[in-house]
């Protein structure tokens, strides 16, 4: 599976953006996509996913303010990514688990300015 992701940029806090991640297949053939962030240092924290089946699962630090939605017919998932906070920045990286394995499309760098 190869992953396309964009969207990232520079956005003020309590402003938007949306971040896309095309596939190479089908969405519906994918068990899990979404995305994780990562600031300096080692780990990545998981921001959002959703099922194949569409259950959506997302981090404590933004409920309420993301939205991982998808379009089949484009094979994308979508971050959608309201009032944003500067603690928000970071590079975000859309995944893929599919066929027992764990795929990664580039990383978006968003900035949130306060």
């Amino acid at each position: 599976v190869q992953l396309q992701a964009s969207g990232g940029g520079l956005a003020q806090a309590g402003g938007s953006l949306r971040l896309s991640c095309v596939a190479s297949i089908s969405i519906l053939r994918i068990g899990v996509m979404g995305w994780y962030r990562q600031t300096p240092g080692p780990q990545r924290e998981l921001v959002a996913s959703m099922s194949a089946g569409g259950s959506t699962v997302y981090s404590d630090a933004v409920k309420g303010r993301f939205t991982i939605f998808r379009d089949r017919t484009k094979n994308t998932v979508y971050l959608q990514m309201n009032r944003l906070k500067p603690e928000d920045t970071a590079g975000y990286y859309c995944f893929a688990d599919w066929d027992r394995s764990t795929y990664w499309g580039q990383g978006t760098l968003v900035t949130v300015s306060s």
